[in-house]
């Protein structure tokens, strides 16, 4: 989902008012609707802790698209031909898209477009860790598609079975547009791995460097997931960190065969007993180092975010200016 948000302190969510307790009879229908898998919507009774829960994923993940646009994005100006910058620009398009359905779902919880992007800008909030590796070469940008789209669907599509449904149905374009991301990726790395001894080690180089981030996208081992527990009793979250992980690592190893890749896990292998593969010790410490602001493009990528977001406010006055003067222009004619 773009998002560890289940996974990491809450440092400050865009603050919301706050709700007085409920009366047992709106909680006991609201936890009706969770156990019998009904959709929570706007207008319905929830806990506080419940909406703020909301608030956390679904900012982060929006801010996860938003700010995922400028790995790749770099890449427009020197794709290698027509045909993959048109490709290029319209994946870099739709993760913008992505970017505003998620921040309107979070919108109908009570909280401001403006809120949340002040705590995106300001670091109160934060996004996925894997939008913070540079993206030194052009196979970075499949490696991309292929691996980070391919975690973001395995992460993505149980969040279209989300209770709360505003962002449950804004996943199910999203899903759908992140596949295509994904077999965009794998089919760009396929070309390279079918031309020269240099092309194939640059696809090589970019799964060396890429591989372990991505595994570390799903979040920290279940034993020390914040929230994750109950995320997953609110029917938030669907399926744990680790599970999600292995269902990725075993998808994905086939996957690295067809291309004729080498997935960097000197222990990674099948496992007859569990009929699963067996991989390597993540490291954590790296992880951690970068939800924390210190990973290599983290300062880069928010000030790029910050400038744009600045460079962007004649736009957004413009847009209020005309929608006042279209409303004044409606009042007069109604009078």
């Amino acid at each position: 989902m773009y998002t560890q948000s289940l996974d990491v302190p809450d440092a400050s969510a865009p603050a919301l008012a706050a709700v007085p307790s409920a009366p047992d009879a709106l909680q006991t229908r609201f936890d009706e609707k969770i156990d019998a898998d009904q959709k929570i919507e706007p207008q319905d009774w929830m806990p506080e802790a419940y909406r703020r829960t909301l608030v956390r994923q679904i900012s982060q993940h929006a801010h996860s698209e938003i700010i995922g646009m400028q790995p790749e994005g770099q890449w427009i100006s020197r794709a290698p031909s027509l045909k993959r910058k048109a490709i290029l620009l319209a994946k870099v398009q739709d993760e913008g898209g992505h970017g505003l359905y998620l921040y309107s779902a979070a919108e109908t919880l009570g909280t401001s477009r403006d809120q949340l992007l002040d705590a995106l800008h300001t670091s109160k909030a934060k996004y996925s860790s894997i939008f913070n590796y540079p993206t030194l070469q052009w196979a970075d940008v499949g490696v991309i598609g292929w691996l980070v789209d391919g975690a973001a669907i395995m992460n993505q599509v149980p969040l279209c079975r989300c209770s709360y449904g505003p962002y449950a149905r804004a996943m199910i374009r999203i899903c759908k547009e992140e596949s295509f991301h994904q077999r965009q990726g794998f089919e760009s790395l396929m070309v390279q791995m079918q031309g020269t001894p240099e092309q194939r080690a640059m696809v090589q180089d970019a799964v060396n460097r890429w591989w372990w981030p991505v595994l570390a996208m799903f979040g920290p081992p279940d034993a020390d997931s914040t929230h994750g527990a109950q995320g997953m009793r609110w029917g938030i979250k669907r399926i744990s960190n680790d599970d999600l992980r292995q269902k990725f690592v075993d998808a994905t190893v086939p996957q690295a065969a067809v291309l004729g890749v080498t997935l960097p896990d000197p222990d990674l292998k099948w496992n007859d007993e569990r009929q699963q593969h067996s991989y390597g010790a993540i490291d954590w410490d790296d992880f951690w180092a970068v939800v924390g602001g210190n990973g290599p493009c983290n300062k880069e990528r928010l000030a790029n975010r910050v400038k744009a977001h600045e460079d962007g406010q004649w736009v957004r006055d413009a847009a209020q200016a005309y929608a006042a003067k279209q409303q004044a222009r409606l009042l007069k004619e109604a009078a």
